[in-house]
C-alpha cells in the first residue's frame, strides 16, 4: 500500500518527503544520543537532589535498623503531674500474713504514680432568653440587648470555632470526618455545610492576624523563603512560606514566579534573603545566603556521577562551613572573619580546578555565578546556613495536601494559609496551636509570648 502511494508522487513531492524524513531522522538520532548519555548518570535520590523523601526508595525494615543501629540508653519514666486534681492514699487495713491491724504510721509511702482519665465530654450549652416590654414611665417599647460575648446568629462559640479550625488545619481532618468526630467525641451535632460557613466566618479574623504576621516578616532584617506545590480547584498552585526569627507567614498563589514575592514585599527589601538557587528566589534582599543543604545534595550528585575534580572538594568545603556555623556562638567575631576568608580562598582554589564530568562542570559553573552567596552566615550570626526552617514549616502543608487532596475553593486555600500562619507563628512564640487560634479569633495578638 505504501509503495503504491510513493509511485503516485511527483518528483518534487518525493524530494520534500525525503527531506522531511531526513530531518526527522536527525532529530531522533540526537534524542537517542541524549538518552544514551543519561544512561550512565546516577539516579536522582533524596540524598543527592531536591527529590522529596516520599519519592525515594524505602529501605526494608532490616536495612533501616542496621543503618540506624545505636547503643541502648537508660530507661525513663513519665514525670508525675505537678498538681493532680485529686490524691488517693492506698493504705492496707491489716497485715496479709498475720491479720494484725495496721495504722497509717506503720505504712510509709514507697510508690507514687498517676492515673489519667478523661471526664465525660459534653458541650456547655447556654440558653439566652431575651426580654422586651413597654417602659411604665415613657410608655415606649424596649428590648434587652444580647449578653456580652453571646450574640444571636451562629450557635457555635469562638473556642469551638478555634477547635474546629485546629482539627481541620493541623490534623488534616476533612469536613465529613470532622462532623462525625464532633458528634461522637464531643456530642456536638454539626453539618458539613455549617463547618464550611464557620470557617468562612473565621476567615476575616484569621486574615487580620495573618496580615500583622506578614508585616512583621517584611520588617525583619533576615527573611528565609521556600515554596511547595498546592492543589486549588483541581489546578496546580503554589504555597509560599516566608519566615523570620519571630514570625512565619504562609500564602497560596497561582504562580511560582518572582512576582508573588515582589507583591508580598512591596517596598520592603530585607538585608539578607535565605533561599535555594531557584531563580524566582533571587534579588529580593540586599544580600543572599544560599541554602547549603541544597548545595550539599547537588555536590553529592556530582560525586555520584564520578566527578573528582571539583565536587568532592566542594562537598568537604561546605561541610567545613556548616561545622563552623554550628560553633558560631563560641567564637569571636575576628575568628569568624578569619574563617570566612579561609573559606573564600579554598573556594577560589576549587573553582580553578577542572571538573571531569558533565555534572561537575554544571555545578562549578553555577557556583561561579553565586560564589558570594555561600558563606555570609559565617560572619553574620543572625543568618542561618540553610533554609531548613522553611522546609519544616511547609511539611504540615504537604501532609495536608496528601491527606485531603487539596482545596475546592480559593477562599478555602487562603483561609488555610492564614490559619497556618497563625499556628506556626504562635508556636514560635510559645503558644499551642489551639491557643494561637483562640487568640486570633478573639482579636488578640499571637506575636508575643504567652
Amino acid at each position: 500500500m505504501y509503495q503504491d502511494e510513493l509511485a503516485n508522487l511527483t518528483k518534487d513531492e518525493l524530494i520534500a518527503l525525503v527531506l522531511a524524513q531526513t530531518a526527522q531522522i536527525e532529530a531522533l538520532t540526537g534524542r537517542v544520543a541524549e538518552l544514551e548519555a543519561k544512561l550512565g548518570q546516577p539516579p536522582k535520590t533524596p540524598d543527592n537532589s531536591s527529590l522529596p523523601p516520599s519519592q525515594g526508595r524505602k529501605p526494608n525494615r532490616a536495612e533501616r535498623r542496621a543503618a540506624n543501629k545505636r547503643k541502648g540508653r537508660p530507661g525513663v519514666f513519665r514525670a508525675l503531674v505537678a498538681n493532680p486534681d485529686r490524691i488517693v492514699e492506698s493504705l492496707a487495713e491489716c497485715c496479709p500474713h498475720c491479720a494484725h491491724q495496721l495504722r497509717p504510721a506503720d505504712q510509709p509511702g514507697f510508690h507514687a504514680y498517676d492515673h489519667i482519665e478523661l471526664p465525660p465530654i459534653r458541650p456547655v450549652v447556654t440558653r439566652i432568653h431575651r426580654h422586651r416590654g413597654t417602659c411604665p414611665h415613657c410608655r415606649r417599647g424596649f428590648s434587652a440587648a444580647p449578653p456580652p460575648g453571646l450574640p444571636p446568629g451562629s450557635p457555635f462559640g469562638p473556642d469551638l470555632t478555634a477547635l474546629i479550625v485546629h482539627l481541620h488545619v493541623t490534623q488534616a481532618i476533612g469536613f465529613e470526618r470532622l462532623a462525625q468526630l464532633l458528634d461522637e467525641v464531643f456530642a456536638i451535632r454539626i453539618s458539613e455545610g455549617a463547618i464550611a460557613k464557620l470557617l468562612a466566618r473565621a476567615q476575616t479574623a484569621l486574615a487580620t492576624s495573618a496580615a500583622a504576621i506578614a508585616a512583621k516578616v517584611r520588617a525583619s532584617p533576615v527573611v528565609a523563603s521556600d515554596e511547595t506545590s498546592a492543589r486549588v480547584k483541581g489546578k496546580n498552585w503554589w504555597q509560599w512560606v516566608l519566615l523570620s526569627s519571630t514570625a512565619i507567614h504562609h500564602l497560596i498563589a497561582d504562580s511560582r514566579g518572582a512576582a508573588v514575592l515582589n507583591d508580598f514585599l512591596g517596598e520592603a527589601k530585607p538585608e539578607v534573603w535565605v533561599a535555594d538557587r531557584y531563580a524566582a528566589q533571587a534579588g529580593h534582599g540586599e544580600q543572599r545566603q544560599l541554602c547549603l543543604a541544597h548545595l550539599l545534595r547537588d555536590a553529592q550528585y556530582a560525586i555520584d556521577s564520578g566527578d573528582t575534580g571539583f565536587a568532592a572538594g566542594f562537598h568537604k568545603l561546605l561541610q567545613r562551613a556548616v561545622g563552623i556555623g554550628r560553633r558560631r556562638a563560641d567564637l569571636k567575631d575576628t575568628t569568624l572573619a578569619q574563617y570566612r576568608a579561609d573559606l573564600d580562598r579554598r573556594l577560589d582554589r576549587l573553582l580553578a580546578a577542572t571538573p571531569n564530568t558533565e555534572a561537575g562542570r554544571k555545578l562549578a559553573q553555577a557556583i561561579r555565578k553565586c560564589r558570594s552567596d555561600l558563606f555570609l552566615f559565617v560572619t553574620r550570626r543572625d543568618v542561618p546556613a540553610t533554609n531548613n526552617d522553611c522546609e519544616r514549616a511547609l511539611r504540615p502543608s504537604v501532609i495536608f495536601r496528601k491527606v485531603t487532596g487539596g482545596f475546592r475553593s480559593e477562599w478555602g486555600a487562603h483561609t488555610y494559609a492564614a490559619a497556618a500562619s497563625v499556628i506556626a507563628t504562635g508556636r514560635l512564640n510559645g503558644h499551642s496551636a489551639l491557643h494561637a487560634l483562640q487568640a486570633a479569633l478573639a482579636g488578640r495578638p499571637v506575636l508575643m509570648p504567652p
